[in-house]
């Protein structure tokens, strides 16, 4: 998928949701995924985190930047200052109703629609956890001029602050993306269908589509993707649908339709059918159970 393509149909509208200088003294804060973007810099101190299994070990000067449905922890051992942001970098209509999620709070998904897109699903772009900035000093500077302006309570400095997050997200994007990249995935791979199917939950994906991004015919990507998983793509696509169907009958008081709408079901009638071809059950039975 090409991000300048996908940014004509879903504006890059970067969006602060919570932003701070944070000074703290030792802390723990449990594993938690993310459903938008957390830039940290850590201005004094160390940072240690893990995230989706690896450990980083953050030290003063350095920046990272947690993607959207990240599992990660933050610990620090001493006193540090880490000044942060939790934003979206892509426009969504219900952006308000997102938020930061909290410490111990890993099952995300009566909010998968709320879930931004991950950059690294996006062809040429390899952002690490550690960023690799090529001016620091720029990245520092406009962290902190955007933090500043945020925590103002006038509506022109939270203009401003939204400025200042699209300058620096250009520069993360800047110094990450690698158009060689888009000729180095091996045709076979295909790991990142779950993670960009969950992502595109809602939406009508397309074979052709899909057979680019991995640089096959539509026919060799049928039968690639069958041997990976065992069924066709609609019917992977539609096996998603259900299953975050079953998370919001089982945890949320969405009506039938909004959650037939979220998951991508194009009335209430071709989910109740689906469902029920599913599961034995109409999505109205399945939640009183």
């Amino acid at each position: 998928m090409n991000l300048f393509s996908f940014a004509n149909t879903h504006p890059i509208v970067p969006y602060i949701r919570e932003s701070d200088f944070a000074v703290r003294s030792a802390y723990y804060l449990p594993f938690r995924k993310l459903l938008d973007y957390l830039f940290i810099y850590i201005q004094k101190g160390e940072l240690t985190i893990i995230a989706d299994g690896t450990t980083y070990v953050l030290e003063e000067g350095q920046f990272c930047l947690l993607q959207p449905g990240t599992v990660h922890d933050l610990q620090a051992f001493t006193h540090n200052t880490t000044p942060f942001a939790h934003m979206d970098f892509f426009f969504h209509a219900d952006r308000e109703k997102s938020f930061p999620t909290k410490p111990g709070q890993i099952d995300v998904h009566s909010f998968q629609h709320l879930m931004q897109p991950r950059l690294n699903d996006f062809e040429g772009l390899s952002i690490p956890v550690l960023l690799a900035p090529s001016k620091p000093y720029l990245y520092r500077n406009l962290l902190m001029d955007m933090i500043e302006s945020w925590l103002e309570p006038n509506p022109l400095s939270k203009l401003k602050a939204q400025a200042i997050a699209l300058q620096l997200l250009h520069h993360i994007i800047q110094d990450h993306y690698n158009p060689a990249n888009l000729r180095s995935r091996h045709p076979h791979d295909l790991d990142w269908i779950p993670s960009y199917f969950s992502f595109h939950l809602a939406e009508t994906l397309s074979i052709e589509d899909l057979a680019k991004r991995t640089n096959l015919s539509t026919s060799r990507f049928r039968t690639v993707f069958r041997e990976r998983y065992g069924v066709p793509p609609h019917q992977f696509l539609i096996n998603l649908r259900l299953d975050h169907a079953k998370e919001l009958l089982s945890s949320t008081t969405y009506s039938i339709a909004k959650i037939a709408e979220f998951c991508g079901f194009s009335d209430v009638s071709h989910f109740t059918n689906r469902f029920r071809s599913s599961t034995g059950l109409s999505p109205g039975v399945f939640r009183g159970k």
